[in-house]
């Protein structure tokens, strides 16, 4: 997951430590901005749909971060993006803003 976020938006993105805590604000570190959130469930992705959204949203706002995303591996390894529909508008409304 870092890799490929490091390629696809050239950051120096790493694993958090302590995924799971109390005070967790996401799984990934150095996405500016941002709380990612990432479920490896390749036996239940729509569980992972479901629930991994709303907590990136908690830990967005424990974070005081502007956007929330969260990556689900299917299986074969891709992933997929997923948010709620507040966490899209968010994105959209500051990508919007900058045209």
């Amino acid at each position: 997951m870092q890799n490929l976020l490091c390629g696809l938006l050239g950051v120096d993105a790493r694993r958090k430590l302590g995924a799971g805590r109390r005070d967790d604000m996401g799984d990934i570190d150095g996405v500016p901005y941002t709380v990612v959130q990432v479920a490896n469930w390749p036996n239940d992705t729509l569980r992972a749909v479901r629930e991994k959204p709303v907590h990136a949203e908690a830990q967005k706002e424990l974070a005081k971060a502007t956007f929330a995303a969260t990556f689900v591996r299917l299986k074969g390894g891709e992933y997929r993006v997923v948010m709620t529909p507040t966490q899209w508008a968010d994105l959209w409304r500051f990508a919007t803003s900058q045209l």
